[in-house]
């Protein structure tokens, strides 16, 4: 009667003893949402990205992520440059324009490049000190007029280092002939002008320059009034790639993935760049890691 009553029992324990080792085997094949890694991933970025860069997304990507984020900003052409020269290393290489990516493309360059992808635009724009004397200037007159005037202090990147200061001399160049205004063509031969991107807003807040070119994403971070230039070709490509024997290609990738995801996308866009719909890929989809084809348009 005794083993009658306890076969119940026992074939009760067996089916949730079963049912519990099931239920365990499928949470742990469950796979995180959010990707984790650990070590250093280095993001080695157009200059004019700084403030998102630094007070965002890199730390949003840490948080999110266990890596540990580590940005440099500079020049996008002074960043290839060091690139292939070896002295600066990265996981991560994004760029204003995608001439500095080209620069990287081939074996003659390092191969450091195989492709990359668009992120966003952001228009080129004249921003001034709103305490500089010629602030009111600069809010009633024409830009180009302003530039003119004399004692104003103006601020711009080194076109051979800085794809802003390449946009710059061109509308500088393209202004001076449409207002028939030879001497506004002088401020491109003016090397006193030039700063590193790094420093150009720095300079302008403190009330070393009056006024400066940049990028309506740095005017936005830093609340400077600014004058549209009215050219709509004088404007930042962003792109974006993973670069070629990186420390962390990992890492590197797990940084583009968030970037490019709707979290990374979503800062970019409140910091003030305007979001290309559908990601251009420029190189062979071959080359893109695989969880990144999707996100750049491979």
């Amino acid at each position: 009667m005794r083993r009658r009553m306890l076969w119940p029992a026992i074939a009760a324990a067996v089916t949730v003893l079963v049912a519990g080792c099931s239920s365990s085997s499928t949470s742990t094949s469950t796979p995180s949402s959010t990707a984790h890694g650990s070590g250093k991933v280095q993001v080695l970025y157009a200059g004019s990205l700084v403030n998102v860069m630094e007070k965002t997304v890199g730390p949003a990507f840490s948080s999110a992520s266990g890596y540990t984020y580590q940005g440099r900003g500079a020049g996008a052409v002074q960043l290839a440059n060091q690139i292939k020269a070896k002295t600066l290393r990265g996981d991560v290489f994004i760029s204003a324009s995608p001439g500095p990516d080209k620069s990287l493309e081939g074996a003659a360059n390092g191969d450091w490049a195989s492709w990359y992808s668009t992120i966003g635009t952001s228009a080129l724009v004249l921003a001034y000190n709103p305490n500089s004397k010629f602030a009111a200037d600069l809010k009633s007159k024409p830009w180009s007029q302003v530039l003119t005037e004399p004692g104003i202090r103006i601020g711009r990147t080194d076109p051979k280092l800085d794809p802003k200061g390449q946009l710059t001399v061109a509308a500088l160049n393209e202004q001076a002939k449409t207002a028939n205004d030879p001497s506004l063509a002088t401020n491109v031969e003016n090397a006193a002008q030039v700063f590193p991107e790094e420093e150009l807003v720095g300079r302008l807040e403190s009330g070393q320059l009056d006024a400066g070119f940049f990028y309506t994403l740095e005017a936005t971070a830093t609340k400077l009034p600014t004058v549209g230039l009215n050219l709509p070709d004088a404007h930042a490509t962003y792109t974006v790639t993973v670069l070629n024997n990186g420390p962390d290609a990992a890492g590197g990738i797990a940084f583009v993935k968030y970037l490019l995801g709707s979290q990374g996308r979503d800062q970019l866009t409140a910091a003030g760049m305007t979001l290309t719909p559908q990601p251009a890929l420029s190189g062979p989809s071959s080359a893109v890691p695989a969880d990144l084809r999707e996100l750049v348009g491979g």
